[in-house]
Order: structure tokens, then C-alpha cells, then sequence
């Protein structure tokens, strides 16, 4: 036991690595039945979790070993400075043991360490506090951190009471410290988050690493460069190959430069018909029956009943797992980008966009949204691309029957949208609406008496089922309405409600429902090419009859053509699915081919598959590409 100020650093120290022990064996114990096991596993697992817990130390601990060289004797040895030197134990204590708590619910969440996320809800502090306290059970839970606080210090207190035994020389002081100061930097140039790649499957990665340490790296690598961290191919081939995959009857290209404008001629004449689109929050395929429910046990009866009066998508994906990353496919028909979503990034605003074709035949746009739209900068987003901004602000107290933290429940959402599209068609305005609702969220909260599942049970299904109520409410009401016979509805969702999986890329956990519904005008079918949120608006487009000038990445879905594509992404990693196959890319120049098993619902990597690589490669370099330059932005 060390008897001076080194032993207060080593005492810090311990209690970090503790701490971080504990908080991997309880993701252990979560993520058990998930993981591939084994002792050889395990032990890569501990080894490569202790250099990433004792990384994530180098940084507070670099100002802790400054404090302690730079502090004098007598002030070091003073009665006031042990007594706070105690407080301080507590508090880091408590903060570590609250951290562990956080990270066993943003697991059970979302199945991972911190990542973007957590990057992005740290800076709605109103939104996730509220979120916390109506999901989670504060009572219970800080008694138990607090405790878990005081017991480390009781553990503690006689090696915190030894490290102020002997004086320590400055000279000694500064040796000792120099090297606790330098490892920061030296841990940021030589560590990144491949050493906590351990096995093919994803819960022991997430396991391995350290919570803290990935969220700083989240937090420094928000927008990834894409020419310095993928791979790329010359220019010239990558707009060749992407040009190639996105020709379809009817387009003619502008040029054969680095560039995909082109003129889309509308298949039919153009009907000026109302579009109104509803997301519905982490609405995943699997609730529902007509994707394979087991009979009875969907929870979402409307829309299984919708299937069959509609063009209904059977094989769709969403392009991220975040709600910025649905709308961002959604309007721009752009794929995902490494980092976070262009609806977040600033300068974002008149893009080429759903919204600017809809504007220049004439409609008015409107982005309707049950919380507030400065959350995730989705107003900013959507007023700087033509949209006209109703969130929670404009409702009156009357327009609201129920509330939690994220917002009205969906039920008062569409009834706002129900007198928007009243107001609009009175003026004689064509109607385009983006409506993101909110209700299918943690704490999974809604109006009481509406469906057979009670809101004090906070579920998920309780959420859905509800959700899917006020879309069958919304309809209802909506073909008593004169503007009813000449609208297209269009309801999917913006992610699925699990995104987390074995693989690296979990394609069941990006599938989602799609239903374009209008009666007089779309003749219901099944749809079973592959498809994804890129392709909504060219198809919706196709099925207006539009002509317009493009620089969407998506494909009309039903323009002949047998077969399709889905773009899917996490934060660092974008992948391609085609055929059966997927190729995903990640930073490293990383670039690895998978067979997809679609009736198992199970990927198993094969040999290199150099054509589906080189397209992947194509169509994120090019959006990329497109992106930096702007030239998707509207002169």
C-alpha cells in the first residue's frame, strides 16, 4: 500500500477499474443468451476490456495526477484536504456506480455501449431528463447508487487514510506525474476501437469495450471523413457504376461527369394529388401479422388490415436506427452518410429534396410533429429545405388530450394534421405532409381507455397498439373529408424498435413496414422487391405521374424492374444489400461481403463478392461525394 499522494492516484484507479469490472459482468449477465462463449473468447474479452478501462482513466486521471504533483505539502496533509479528498472519493464513487446504472439501461435500450446516441441526447438535456424520469424508477435506483457510493468508500477508507501518511518530494512528484499526464496522448494516436473486435459477434465486442471511452470516441468522431476512412475507387468509375445502377425507363442522364442529374419523365400524366406521410416511431415489421406475427399476438391490427387495401412493401428497410437517419432517407433520398445524419449537420438547408419537387408542382409542404423540432434540429432542417414548420408549439391547450416528454400523443397529432389538410384544401392548396409521431417511444405512455393494453404498463406493444389505433382513427376520420378521394397516405416508420444483434450489421433489425394507400387512385398489390427509405419519394413521384429534374439515390419501386437495393447503417459502418448479399464498409478502408439468408433471417460471411463491393463502394463515395460538393443543393 503506498503511503503518500501516489496512493490516493492508485486508489482512484482501483475504484475506476472496479467499477468497470462490475459494469462488464453485469452487460455479461444481459447478454448472455446472445453471446458467443467460450474461454478463449472470455479472455479476450477481460484482457482487451482492462486497456480500454484503464484508457478511459488516462483522461481524468492525467488532471488528477496534475492536481496532486502540483499541490504542496502542507495543503496536501491538512485536515480540511483529507476530509475532502473523502468527498471527492464519494463523489467519483457515485458517479461511477450512476454510470453503471446508465450503461445497464442504455443496454437493455439499445444493446450497446454509449455511442452517437448518447452523444446526441446529452445535448437535449430537457428531453432525456424527462424520458429518465418517466421511464425509469428514480426511486429505487439513486438509493441504490448512493449506497453502492458509500460502500466503496467504507471499502476504501483506511488506503485513502494510508495515502496521507508520507510527504512526497517534488521532484519525485513530477516523475511520477509526467508519465500519467503524457498517456492521454499517447493512448489517443496508438488506441481505437478495433482491439475490442474480439469475436464475429457484436454482444462480445460490447462487452469488451468501455462505455466511457466509446462515447468520447462518439462524441470526437460525430462526421467521419469519408475519402480518409473508406474505401474509395478514381471518381471516374465510381459515377459510372453509380449512374449505371440508378438508370430506369424514362431518365436521361445530363452528362457523364461526377454527377447523377438527370430528367425523369413521368410514366403517366401528372394528378396533382395530396401526399400525406406518417412516420411512425420505431414501428418494426415484426409487430404485425402480415410480415409473420403469430396470428393473435400482433399488435397492430389497423395496419395488418391496411395490407390488403394498399401497395404494401413486404421486403423494405430503413436506412439507419436513429429517427434523423428515417427522415434524411425519407426527404433527400440520399444513403446514409459515416457519422451523424444531415439533418443534424449544419448548413442543410435547400437541398434537392421530395420537398423541392413537391414545392415546383405546387404544393404546400408541412412538417407536423407532436414534440418540440428544435430536438435533434429536425425544424431547422425541414423549414431550411421549404417546409413549413407545426410542432407542439403551435397546438392549443384544447388540441391536447395527453402529453409526455417527447410529445402529444399521436392521437391529438393526427387530429392536428386532420385540420391542417382542411385549412389547406379550403385554400385550394395541394398538400404535402411529413407527420413524425412520437407516441411509440420510451416511456411508452398514452391516453387511457384507447386500447386493451393499459398505459400503467409502460410496454412497448401497449405503445404500438396504440399508435396503430390512432393511424385506423386517423383514416376513419379522414374518408369523411372532401380532400379524402384525392390523397396518397403513405405510412412507414423511421427505424426499427431493436437495433442492436449479433452481427455487425443485424439486417432484421432494419426492417419495416410500407403502405401507400389512396383508393380511387393506387390499386392495392403486394410489392416484393427489395426496397428502402431512399426509394419513397421517386416512387410516390412515379405514381403522381411527375416529371422533374433528379438527384435522388433512390429507384421508383415500381418501375418493372424485379429486383432492388437497401442501404443500412450504423454510426460508422454502411452497408449494401442486394441479392441475398451485403457488403459493409467501415472505417479502416474496412470492406467485408456476407451471404443474406432471407426465410432465416441470418447473414454468414462468404469469399469477397468484388462486383457488390465496388457498387457499394460507388453509391456511398458518389452521395458522399455529392454531399461535399453540394451540387444536390438547389440554385
Amino acid at each position: 500500500m503506498t503511503k503518500d499522494r501516489r496512493g490516493l492516484f492508485l486508489n482512484f484507479l482501483l475504484l475506476f477499474l472496479g467499477f468497470s469490472l462490475l459494469t462488464r459482468l453485469t452487460l455479461l449477465v444481459m447478454a448472455w443468451p446472445e453471446m458467443e462463449k467460450g474461454l478463449f473468447v472470455f479472455i479476450k474479452i477481460f484482457a482487451a476490456g482492462l486497456v480500454y478501462d484503464a484508457a478511459a482513466f488516462a483522461y481524468p486521471g492525467a488532471a488528477l495526477a496534475l492536481y496532486l504533483a502540483a499541490l504542496p505539502e502542507k495543503v496536501y496533509a491538512s485536515a480540511w484536504h483529507r476530509r475532502a479528498a473523502h468527498v471527492l472519493f464519494f463523489g467519483a464513487a457515485f458517479l461511477l456506480a450512476f454510470n453503471l446504472a446508465a450503461e445497464y439501461y442504455f443496454f437493455y435500450e439499445f444493446g450497446v455501449r454509449y455511442n452517437f446516441i448518447a452523444v446526441d441526447y446529452l445535448v437535449y438535456t430537457n428531453e432525456v431528463v424527462g424520458n429518465i424520469v418517466e421511464s425509469y424508477n428514480l426511486p429505487v435506483t439513486l438509493p441504490m447508487v448512493t449506497a453502492l457510493a458509500a460502500l466503496a468508500l467504507w471499502a476504501f477508507r483506511r488506503r485513502i487514510a494510508a495515502s496521507f501518511a508520507s510527504p512526497l518530494p517534488a521532484r519525485r512528484r513530477a516523475a511520477w506525474a509526467l508519465p500519467a499526464m503524457a498517456a492521454p496522448a499517447l493512448l489517443f494516436l496508438a488506441l481505437d476501437g478495433r482491439l475490442a473486435q474480439v469475436s464475429s459477434n457484436e454482444y462480445d465486442n460490447e462487452v469488451a469495450m468501455n462505455g466511457l471511452y466509446s462515447f468520447g470516441s462518439a462524441f470526437l468522431n460525430n462526421e467521419l471523413p469519408y475519402e480518409k476512412f473508406y474505401a474509395v475507387m478514381p471518381a471516374e468509375g465510381a459515377f459510372g457504376r453509380l449512374r449505371a445502377g440508378l438508370a430506369q425507363p424514362g431518365v436521361k442522364f445530363d452528362d457523364a461527369g461526377l454527377d447523377i442529374a438527370r430528367r425523369v419523365k413521368g410514366r403517366a400524366p401528372l394528378k396533382r394529388l395530396n401526399v400525406v406521410v406518417i412516420v411512425g416511431e420505431s414501428m418494426s415489421a415484426e409487430y404485425l401479422e402480415a410480415f409473420g406475427a403469430v396470428k393473435g399476438r400482433g399488435v397492430m391490427p389497423n395496419l395488418d388490415a391496411l395490407a390488403s387495401k394498399s401497395l404494401f412493401f413486404k421486403r423494405y428497410y430503413a436506412s439507419g436506427t436513429r429517427t434523423v437517419r428515417g427522415l434524411e432517407a425519407l426527404t433527400l433520398s440520399i444513403p446514409p452518410l459515416p457519422g451523424t445524419s444531415i439533418v443534424k449537420r449544419p448548413d442543410n438547408g435547400n437541398f434537392f429534396s421530395w420537398g423541392s419537387v413537391m414545392r415546383d408542382l405546387g404544393y404546400t409542404n408541412k412538417f407536423i410533429y407532436g414534440g418540440y423540432g428544435y430536438f435533434d434540429n429536425m425544424n431547422a432542417f425541414y423549414a431550411g429545405n421549404g417546409f413549413g414548420i407545426v410542432d407542439r408549439a403551435n397546438f392549443a391547450k384544447d388540441e391536447i388530450s395527453f402529453a409526455n416528454v417527447w410529445g402529444v400523443c399521436d392521437g391529438d397529432l393526427l387530429t392536428k394534421t386532420l385540420k391542417e389538410a382542411d385549412a389547406d384544401h379550403k385554400a385550394g392548396r395541394p398538400f404535402f405532409y411529413m407527420v413524425m409521431t412520437t407516441s411509440n417511444h420510451r416511456p411508452f405512455t398514452y391516453p387511457d381507455g384507447k386500447v386493451d393494453i393499459p398505459p400503467s404498463s409502460m410496454s412497448r406493444k401497449g405503445a404500438l397498439k396504440y399508435a396503430d389505433y390512432a393511424i385506423g382513427e386517423f383514416l376513419r376520420a379522414a374518408r369523411n373529408k372532401p380532400w379524402f378521394r384525392d390523397t396518397v397516405f403513405v405510412i412507414t416508420a423511421d427505424h426499427c424498435a431493436n437495433s442492436a444483434g449479433k452481427t455487425e450489421v443485424p439486417v432484421r433489425n432494419y426492417h419495416i413496414p410500407l403502405f401507400i394507400y389512396s383508393p380511387a387512385h393506387v390499386k392495392p398489390a403486394a410489392v416484393g422487391a427489395l426496397s428502402a427509405q431512399v426509394d419513397v419519394a421517386p416512387t410516390v413521384l412515379g405514381l403522381l405521374g411527375a416529371s422533374y429534374d433528379s438527384r435522388f439515390f433512390g429507384r421508383d419501386m415500381l418501375d418493372g424492374r424485379p429486383e432492388g437495393r437497401a442501404f443500412l447503417s450504423t454510426f460508422q459502418k454502411m452497408a449494401l444489400l442486394k441479392d441475398g448479399r451485403l457488403a459493409v464498409l467501415g472505417p479502416k478502408r474496412y470492406l467485408k461481403t456476407y451471404k443474406w439468408d432471407e426465410a432465416a433471417q441470418a447473414l454468414e460471411a462468404s469469399s469477397d463478392d468484388k462486383a457488390l463491393e465496388d457498387e457499394a463502394v460507388s453509391f456511398y463515395q458518389g452521395a458522399n461525394y455529392v454531399y461535399k460538393k453540394r451540387l444536390n443543393r438547389i440554385k
